[in-house]
């Protein structure tokens, strides 16, 4: 069966930075017929529901997993060992479930593919890739930003 993993606030589970979930019937659609592994990479590296929203500096997830680049939240502590940890706990799950692809929770510090929030907390968007969006290319797992969010 092909599978791929899930952001799992994209699929009901209300772990997002503010406590909230972010469906989306395209996403629905799009995983139709396919194993799901739903997997938070925030709440499995030990960031609470809620938490303080956070933004990638200094560069994206790549250069996050370099050392180059950190996570902070908006009050200046840094999370990154959590953002790295969470990375790798669902590398760990998307390959237990045998998963080729993710489909991710778009601009995401964690999940954000092909743009991620620029760190200024702003709402300004630059190019780049989360935490576990980058960890997953870097292992072979194809990336792609969720339908309708």
């Amino acid at each position: 069966m092909d599978s791929v993993l899930v952001s799992a606030c994209l699929r009901g589970v209300p772990c997002r930075f503010d406590g909230r979930a972010k469906a989306s019937p395209e996403l629905d659609d799009a995983v139709a017929g396919r194993e799901v592994v739903s997997f938070c990479p925030e709440a499995a590296g030990g960031l609470s529901t809620p938490r303080r929203p956070a933004e990638l500096v200094g560069g994206d997830g790549h250069d996050v997993l370099d050392g180059t680049a950190r996570v902070v939240d908006d009050t200046g502590q840094d999370v990154t060992a959590e953002f790295v940890a969470g990375a790798r706990s669902a590398l760990a799950a998307a390959l237990a479930g045998g998963c080729t692809q993710a489909l991710l929770m778009p601009r995401s510090p964690s999940c954000g593919r092909g743009t991620v929030y620029d760190g200024s907390f702003s709402g300004d968007l630059v190019a780049g890739d989360g935490v576990t969006a980058a960890l997953f290319e870097r292992n072979g797992i194809s990336v792609r930003a969720a339908p309708g969010v």
